[in-house]
């Protein structure tokens, strides 16, 4: 009986996120985004999850030196559950909600 295929994994190096602008911009490089492009706010992310964009979920994001990125992004925002979280947690929520693996390392 045939597997089904492995999803594509894409790395995403938290070390190089320096601020918000600095994580679109590696999530955009990390998936291979055309331009780059890959989001540049949650709602923008939530879009480009829902299909039409490449890479379209399922897809495994490995995000190393994630702790790093955790304490960058740190702005507090409002979640759809009314919730106060981080911005990382934000992210993580929304990428594991449109579908994508997401390996923290």
């Amino acid at each position: 009986m045939p597997t089904a295929p492995q999803p594509p994994e894409y790395v995403l190096h938290g070390a190089r996120v320096t601020g918000e602008p600095g994580f679109w911009a590696e999530l955009g490089h990390a998936v291979h985004a055309p331009d780059g492009y890959y989001g540049k706010n949650l709602d923008a992310l939530a879009d480009m999850l829902r299909g039409g964009f490449t890479p379209e979920p399922p897809f495994v994001l490995i995000w190393r030196d994630a702790l790093r990125s955790a304490q960058v992004l740190t702005r507090r925002v409002i979640g759809p559950d009314e919730e106060e979280r981080s911005y990382f947690d934000a992210v993580l929520d929304v990428l594991r909600q449109g579908g994508v693996t997401v390996r923290l390392r």
